[in-house]
């Protein structure tokens, strides 16, 4: 997992969202925070678990200015299709971009190139465009929207307090940590 800290690599694709199909491209991620949201396949089983808990998030995730593109080795057509017949999958209102090239699921280096299929990956890319977390599961373990926020409101507090760092299981408003020579072995 070498892209942690590495800058997101240029891509361009199709995408459903509002109903509409659109283009996105790296371009439109940089200037906001952003999440990266992997999963192997439409019309599967734990798949639309997650993404409808990060629909169920996404009014929180806008709040705190973070966008949410959902990916997959799927077409921004079977995207709409499964928008169109699930009730779950439905209330998404974030970005689903189809990777069919699996471009984005190289870059993000998470494609299972055995079966074209992208692994659960999720990465949280900073407004420079920098991947500033990522976490990886396998397939049959499903992924929790409420600790994604806790990650990235932990990501934002670093990038806007240079010199702290989030300590395990930080939430909002609790202690930080100021690394220096006097907390050597003393915590």
């Amino acid at each position: 997992m070498s892209v942690i800290n590495t800058e997101i690599k240029p891509f361009k694709a199709q995408a459903f969202k509002d109903g509409k199909f659109i283009e996105v491209s790296d371009a439109d991620v940089k200037g906001n925070w952003a999440v990266f949201f992997f999963y192997p396949a439409d019309f599967t089983f734990v798949c639309p678990t997650e993404l409808g808990d990060v629909a169920d998030h996404y009014e929180e995730f806008q709040k705190m200015g973070v966008e949410i593109y959902s990916v997959s080795t799927d077409t921004h057509f079977t995207h709409k299709a499964w928008h169109d017949s699930s009730e779950t999958i439905g209330k998404i209102k974030y970005t689903m971009i189809g990777d069919p090239t699996a471009t984005i699921s190289r870059n993000f280096e998470v494609l299972r190139e055995n079966e074209g299929l992208a692994n659960r990956g999720t990465f949280i890319v900073d407004p420079d465009g920098v991947i500033q977390a990522l976490e990886i599961t396998a397939e049959g373990i499903g992924r929790d929207a409420s600790d994604l926020l806790r990650k990235v409101k932990a990501a934002q507090y670093v990038r806007a307090h240079p010199g702290e760092v989030c300590p395990a299981k930080w939430k909002e408003g609790e202690e930080t940590l100021a690394p220096s020579l006097d907390l050597v072995g003393k915590i």
